[in-house]
């Protein structure tokens, strides 16, 4: 009988050593290489003759494809309308977040509408399935569940005519193939796994939704080409402190890659969230320097968001900090240098910690000025107005530059009772007291005239008419 071979599998990127080493030739990680046995050494699969490749144009009228709409808006919206038959959809997140919490729900609301739909769990029993459906109030749902980890069985009981339209796998690192011999959650267990499942959701047009584990850094575990299997990779966010959980895109082969999906986590479940600016806006009762509030833009969703500066003198003869949670660190040191250049303030010897309330992560550079005038808001002590809004990109020589959507955001600015933005030179709206400023030091200068959110010629005006 023939030996079987190993290789060593990094389990970062998937490369192959054919003996153990300490660092990875590939990608250069340290202790992340696996035994992982092969096929025996004289075992041959039997091959077909190759047929030739008939080639196409790209001419030709396409439909576009047809969607499985779950009912529940915010997955539907950040899959691009519902899920796809045929599609691989990966889902990854921290532990804890509710990954299986919110595919739990995904999958018995279908069901509900009359979409066949099967659950399949690597991870819980059976009754704690229905347990945490009964906590849901989900009982009611013609959901199919299965709890199990042999995926030969899996895949021989759906490969039929009553196929499930929609199929989730939690989690494909549980899953394993009885001809490799390799534990579950290695490399080849997982790849293997994978490309059977994308093989019988092509086949079936089954619309196959798989959890993904991560790695203590956050990046997904298992080999790196199982986000290029799929179709669409989405990540599920949270802080353990927040009740917020953001779905958001990083992948999609069938819609946009920008559009988030907001829940709030709550005793019955993942509540949809309305009015997602109310949320992490919170309650502002009184003006405090160092914060302002950030109209964003989250794909086509206008979102209005909480940015938090605080300025404190650095340890005598120690390095200052930089603290940032929500936003890029390296956005920010660019950020204070421009600041110190263009406007004279001194940051360099001042400790700065930024933070993006509601656990929000915020990637569009239009974020600049709102950063910016709480920066200069933390560091003067002065207290922005309460009911201004702030949007911009900054350059590095001081210029505030035009940002996408502007209307988009003073409307949403205007629903949520604000009546001033802050903003680059640009045609405002009737309803909105639009500031328009060409550079940052304007900015500042404005924030200068402030004294407890009240301009100072205003001020002046009030003292003189002995109010």
């Amino acid at each position: 009988m023939a030996r079987a071979r190993s290789a060593y599998v990094c389990q970062a990127c998937g490369g192959a050593h054919p003996r153990w080493l300490g660092r990875c030739e590939h990608c250069g990680e340290w202790n992340t290489l696996v035994e992982d046995a092969s096929v025996p050494a004289g075992a041959k699969k039997a091959t077909r003759p190759a047929r030739g490749v008939e080639f196409i144009s790209l001419a030709g009228e396409v439909a576009e494809p047809s969607r499985l709409v779950t009912t529940v808006s915010e997955f539907d919206r950040v899959t691009g309308g519902g899920l796809v038959p045929g599609s691989v959809t990966l889902v990854a997140g921290d532990p804890g977040v509710g990954k299986s919490t919110l595919l739990l729900q995904v999958a018995a609301l279908a069901a509900n509408t009359g979409v066949k739909a099967a659950y399949i769990s690597g991870e819980e029993a059976a009754e704690q399935l229905r347990l945490r459906a009964s906590r849901l109030g989900l009982t009611d749902a013609p959901l199919m569940l299965a709890a199990t980890t042999a995926l030969s069985g899996v895949l021989s009981r759906l490969d039929g005519a009553d196929a499930p339209a929609i199929l989730i796998c939690d989690s494909i690192q549980t899953m394993h193939l009885d001809d490799l011999e390799s534990a579950p959650g290695s490399v080849s267990q997982v790849r293997s796994s994978a490309q059977a499942l994308v093989t019988l959701a092509k086949k079936r047009g089954i619309a196959v939704v798989l959890v993904g584990h991560v790695t203590k850094d956050g990046m997904l575990a298992g080999p790196k080409v199982l986000e290029h299997l799929v179709d669409t990779v989405l990540y599920f966010e949270g802080e353990r402190g927040d009740h917020f959980r953001i779905l958001r895109a990083y992948k999609n082969r069938f819609g946009a890659v920008d559009e988030i999906g907001v829940w709030e986590m709550t005793a019955e479940g993942l509540s949809e969230s309305g009015n997602p600016s109310a949320l992490f806006l919170g309650r502002r009762e009184s003006a405090v320097a160092g914060t302002s509030v950030f109209a964003g833009l989250e794909g086509s969703r206008p979102l209005l968001v909480e940015v938090q500066a605080l300025v404190s003198t650095a340890p005598f003869g120690g390095t200052p900090r930089r603290a940032v949670v929500g936003w890029e660190a390296r956005r920010l040191a660019q950020l204070l240098a421009v600041l110190e250049s263009r406007c004279g303030l001194l940051f360099s010897e001042r400790e700065v910690y930024l933070n993006i309330a509601g656990g929000l992560r915020i990637h569009e550079p239009a974020a600049d000025l709102a950063v910016a005038t709480a920066l200069i808001s933390a560091l003067e002590g002065v207290a922005l107005p309460l009911g201004a809004v702030f949007f911009g990109e900054l350059s590095l020589s001081g210029e505030l530059r035009a940002v996408a959507n502007v209307p988009g955001r003073l409307r949403e600015a205007r629903r949520l009772g604000f009546g001033e933005v802050w903003m680059p030179p640009h045609e405002g709206a009737a309803d909105v007291a639009c500031r328009g400023f060409s550079y940052i030091q304007e900015v500042a200068g404005a924030i200068r005239d402030l004294e407890a959110g009240e301009s100072a010629p205003r001020r002046r005006a009030r003292v003189a008419a002995g109010h």
